[in-house]
C-alpha cells in the first residue's frame, strides 16, 4: 500500500497516478465539481462491511461509505466505482460516486427480489467456464444475458484447456459455446501452460475487465496469470463433483502489468436475472430476429399459425435447447420485473398512507385550534 500523505492533487497528478486504473478526461470532467470542494478522486478497489479501499493520488486510502448508504442496494458503493473522498479525517468518508458508465447487476436470492450490484464501470465481462466439467450452455447464456445488460462487452474464456488434449474435441467444444454466444468472442485458455493468455491479455488491455463464473472455473488461476503474480489464492477442485471452493471472498480491483485493470469476483452459485430483457434478447439474437417474421406480434412460439420460430425448429435452423433456454430466461425476467413493480407499488402505497396520516393529523390540529 502507498503512503497516503497527499491532501491535495493537481489534474496532472491524478492523470499520472490514476490513468493505469482507467482515469481519463471524461472522468476528470465529471469530477471537476468535487475537485472544487477539495475532495480527492479515487477508484474503489475493494469493499467490505461498510468500508472500502480507494486508490488515490496519495495512495490507497481506507474510507467509510456511511454517507452513501441509501435504501436502494443498487446505489451503494461497489468495486470499480470512481468516488470523491475526503482528503483527511478520522475516519475518512466517501462523499459520493461518479455516474456509472456500466454496472453488472444480478438479483438477490431474497424474497424482496432486490438487485445486487457486483461491479461498476466495466468494459469487458469475462465469463470463465471450466473444461474440467461438462459444459452447461444454459448457464453460459445466463451469464451472457447479465453481461450484455450491464453495457460491457462479454467474452467467454474456456479455462483448463490443457485437460482437453485432442484439438478436434477442443474445437467442437469451442463451437458449441460459440453457438450459445452469438457475437461473443470465445477463447480457450490454459493458465497452467500459458496457452491463449497473450490473446486474452491483448483483448482486455486498456480497459476494466471483470471475471465471472462458478467456483472451480479457474478464475483465481486465470487472474494470477493475467496479473503476472500469485495475487489470488487458489484451491483445488473437489474430485467428487468437480466443483470448486470459494477462494475469492471479496471483489478486488487490480492493475494488470500489460495495461488495464481486473476485477476478480467470488464464485457465483446463483445468477439471477435483474431486468435483463435487453441482455436476453442479445444472447438469443437469432430467435428475436426469427420472431419478427411471425404472423402475430405477441406470438408465444408454441403452436400459433405462421410462427417463424416453430418453422425454424422444424427445419433444424434453430435447436430446441436454445428455444427452451430462451423461454426460461424470459419467464424468469418477467417474474422479476413483476415482483419489482409490485414492491414499488407497495412502497408507494405506504408512502401515500404516511402522507395521508400527516395531512389528517394537521387538519385535526387545525380544527382544534379553530374551536
Amino acid at each position: 500500500m502507498f503512503n497516503a500523505s497527499l491532501n491535495t492533487s493537481s489534474p496532472s497528478d491524478a492523470q499520472q497516478v490514476l490513468a493505469p486504473y482507467g482515469w481519463d478526461e471524461e472522468w476528470a470532467d465529471a469530477f471537476a465539481p468535487h475537485a472544487a470542494e477539495g475532495l480527492l478522486p479515487g477508484r474503489v478497489v475493494r469493499v467490505d462491511r461498510g468500508q472500502c479501499d480507494v486508490v488515490t493520488v496519495g495512495g490507497v486510502l481506507r474510507a467509510d461509505t456511511a454517507f452513501v448508504t441509501p435504501h436502494d442496494p443498487l446505489r451503494v458503493v461497489c468495486t470499480g466505482d470512481w468516488v470523491a473522498v475526503e482528503p483527511d479525517g478520522n475516519p475518512r468518508y466517501v462523499r459520493t460516486y461518479l455516474p456509472r458508465r456500466t454496472a453488472f447487476v444480478r438479483s438477490t436470492s431474497s424474497k424482496r427480489s432486490e438487485g445486487q450490484i457486483l461491479a461498476a464501470n466495466v468494459d469487458h465481462a469475462i465469463v470463465a467456464v471450466s473444461l474440467a466439467a461438462e459444459l452447461e450452455l444454459a448457464r453460459v447464456e445466463r451469464f451472457l444475458a447479465l453481461a450484455w445488460e450491464s453495457g460491457a462487452q462479454p467474452l467467454v474464456v474456456l479455462t483448463k484447456a490443457d485437460l482437453v488434449p485432442d484439438p478436434v474435441t477442443l474445437a467442437h467444444l469451442v463451437q458449441d459455446v460459440e453457438t450459445a454466444a452469438p457475437g461473443v468472442p470465445v477463447l480457450s485458455v490454459s493458465a497452467e501452460q500459458g496457452e491463449g493468455l497473450d490473446v486474452l491479455a491483448a483483448v482486455v488491455a486498456g480497459g476494466t475487465a471483470v471475471l465471472l463464473g462458478q467456483s472451480g472455473a479457474g478464475k483465481s488461476t486465470l487472474a494470477n496469470a493475467l496479473l503476472g503474480e500469485d495475487t489470488m489464492d487458489v484451491q483445488a477442485v473437489r474430485d467428487v463433483d468437480g466443483k470448486g471452493r470459494h477462494t475469492t471472498t471479496t471483489r478486488n480491483l487490480l492493475a494488470m502489468p500489460g495495461g488495464g485493470v481486473l476485477i476478480d469476483t467470488p464464485g457465483l452459485r446463483g445468477v439471477g436475472l435483474w431486468d435483463a430483457s435487453t441482455g436476453v434478447g442479445q444472447v438469443f439474437a437469432e430467435i428475436e430476429e426469427l420472431a419478427r417474421g411471425c404472423r402475430f406480434h405477441d406470438c408465444a412460439h408454441e403452436s400459433e399459425p405462421g410462427c417463424a420460430v416453430v418453422v425454424a425448429i422444424d427445419t433444424g435452423e434453430l435447436s430446441v435447447r436454445r428455444l427452451e433456454s430462451y423461454r426460461k430466461l424470459m419467464r424468469e425476467n418477467q417474474r422479476i420485473i413483476a415482483k419489482t413493480d409490485a414492491r414499488m407499488r407497495a412502497e408507494l402505497r405506504k408512502e401515500w398512507k404516511r402522507r395521508g396520516a400527516i395531512g389528517k393529523a394537521a387538519m385535526e390540529a387545525k380544527r382544534g385550534r379553530v374551536r
